[in-house]
């Protein structure tokens, strides 16, 4: 109650009393009959009586108990108080109940004591006639209410089951959808706070639940019937580590669901590309080469999902070029990943859901979408690559590796042409073209070949020492090295070719007592024609016998084709 309220009920007493009455002073201790505060008469006690018994009506206020009924059979707290399944339990002053408006109480017991004898017994006889009554005016703690309610409700909510969907031996096949339950916080808690200021004894209250009805239900998936776009790339020149990345790649996106106006984005659905994540290091491009890299190949499925994306018609909202050309798409329909500066993503911009289906089966990589078609079937598409410009990529880079054997060469990476080239998306209706669309302009540039080479061949022999050589007295005994040695392959005698630098010698050659064991070399003829041995005249072409070493160098050489695997690099990205 207001003071407004307050000075009326006393103004007529005090001024009818003032007329006649002098200035007597005086001051009664009860408050008299007729002044209530709330429910709690106050009439014959003293004021401070009277503050006391407003207080102990507000005290057992607060301690009323207060519980929620969850649903159970049991809609009230057990005798002893304690809480029972099914039922929350508490109290009022838990809650934060408390008593808002004593200033009124001590306003209404000033005005009964204040002025003269005369005035006081008028503003009695008054109170008599017309009662006063202070409402008593309580609140709560709203946020402790709201806390009590969602802390005792959590094992109330259950998430509703969206409908699923898979494809399964070309068929669909579609799981219902279940509703959920929520709790009605709002509603529960203004059902709660009124019950608090009322003056009603212990509170019971039950919780207000409502349906959680699910995203995607079975209805919405029904209408997945119709092939949308669809596109294959092949990985038959793929390493087996690449394959597998392409299949566990494919495998997650695979069976997504896009409602309208959702997203799906190549980078977020495969990533990361960890050995944990099921891939593999394949070949892929960076930084204008062709490198090891976990995932190589991830690229080949953005490509083949980009081109599903453009035959449905859906919204591409990112898709980037290689660097460099790749073989399984023509130039400027691939579509590659890097992290999130290179990605594919797209929207569904149909009213209806969308299924993606992504695998791999005899090296061949398939992408379909499927959906409700809209679209005229007399209503076709083109999409045709155009290139504008080459470029040359130029001789081999060479890069001198020391761990190569000298005169080795091995091609690491073979040359990419550079492009530079366009997509266009034609529509035809009945076969005859309507429309003719520019999607993108895209460059790609031109990498060399890179060769790795080994060392330098060591250098020839010195010519020199050619002219050290012993006289022809020496002559038998090469021969008779040569009669020894009779068996061995000629590969052996350029081995013997090899070792001129060591004839000078002379000391080994005083040792003819002992090497001229020819009793039985005599039996072999070609032993005995000893004048025909003695051709030192044609010694000079000894500079032919580096040759024979040079043709002798580490098989590695003849091997050099074998290193070279362009469908490798070419499809690595």
């Amino acid at each position: 109650m207001n003071k407004k309220y307050i000075l009326s009920v006393f103004a007529t007493a005090a001024f009818g009393a003032a007329l006649w009455a002098g200035p007597v002073y005086a001051k009664e201790k009860t408050l008299p009959d007729g002044f209530y505060v709330g429910d709690v008469s106050l009439g014959g006690m003293t004021e401070e009586e009277a503050r006391k018994a407003v207080a102990d009506r507000v005290e057992g206020l607060a301690a009323r108990k207060v519980w929620l009924d969850k649903g159970s059979d049991q809609t009230q707290p057990a005798e002893d108080g304690e809480s029972v399944a099914g039922v929350a339990l508490t109290t009022a002053k838990e809650l934060g109940f408390v008593w808002k408006n004593q200033e009124s109480l001590e306003e209404a017991v000033s005005y009964l004591s204040a002025g003269n004898l005369v005035q006081q017994y008028m503003a009695r006889k008054d109170m008599e006639k017309t009662p006063l009554h202070i409402p008593l005016e309580t609140e709560a703690d709203e946020g402790k209410v709201e806390m009590f309610i969602r802390q005792n409700t959590d094992d109330l909510v259950a998430e509703p089951q969206n409908a699923l969907i898979v494809r399964s031996g070309g068929k669909f096949q579609i799981t219902p959808s279940v509703p959920g339950r929520l709790v009605d916080i709002a509603a529960t808690k203004k059902r709660l706070l009124d019950l608090l200021l009322s003056m009603e004894e212990d509170i019971g209250l039950k919780v207000v639940v409502a349906q959680w009805e699910p995203d995607i239900t079975e209805e919405m998936l029904s209408s997945i019937q119709d092939v949308l776009g669809t596109y294959t790339t092949s990985f038959a020149s793929s390493s087996s580590a690449r394959g597998k990345n392409l299949t566990n790649g494919a495998g997650k996106i695979n069976g997504r669901v896009l409602m309208p106006g959702e997203s799906l984005s190549g980078y977020e659905c495969m990533h990361p590309f960890t050995t944990a994540n099921g891939y593999h290091t394949a070949a892929a491009y960076e930084n204008g080469r062709v490198v090891d890299s976990v995932g190589g190949g991830v690229c080949q499925i953005a490509t083949t999902l980009y081109n599903a994306a453009l035959r449905a018609e859906l919204e591409i909202n990112q898709r980037q070029n290689h660097s460099m050309i790749v073989n399984y798409v023509k130039p400027s329909m691939d579509a590659a990943i890097a992290g999130t500066v290179k990605d594919i993503r797209f929207t569904n911009n149909y009213s209806t859901p969308i299924f993606i289906e992504g695998y791999t089966k005899g090296n061949q990589l398939t992408f379909t979408i499927y959906g409700r078609e809209t679209r005229s079937p007399n209503r076709t598409l083109q999409f045709i690559s155009e290139t504008l410009s080459s470029v040359n990529p130029g001789p081999p880079s060479e890069q001198l590796d020391t761990s190569l054997a000298p005169g080795t060469r091995k091609q690491v990476q073979s040359a990419h042409q550079g492009l530079k080239s366009r997509l266009w998306k034609v529509v035809l209706m009945d076969g005859v073209e309507t429309e003719r669309i520019l999607l993108h302009t895209d460059t790609y540039n031109a990498s060399k070949a890179i060769v790795l080479v080994g060392p330098p061949v060591p250098a020839r022999a010195p010519q020199a020492a050619e002219p050290q050589r012993p006289t022809e007295s020496l002559a038998p005994v090469e021969e008779s090295k040569q009669s020894e040695s009779s068996s061995a392959s000629e590969t052996q005698n350029a081995s013997e070719t090899r070792m001129l630098p060591e004839t000078p010698k002379v000391p080994e050659t005083q040792k003819l007592p002992e090497t001229r064991m020819l009793p039985e070399a005599q039996k072999a003829p070609e032993t005995q024609k000893l004048p025909e041995t003695r051709m030192l005249p044609e010694t000079p072409k000894a500079p032919e016998t580096p040759k024979a070493l040079e043709t002798q160098k580490p098989p590695e050489t003849p091997k050099v084709p074998e290193t070279q695997k362009p469908t490798e690099s070419s499809t690595s990205s």
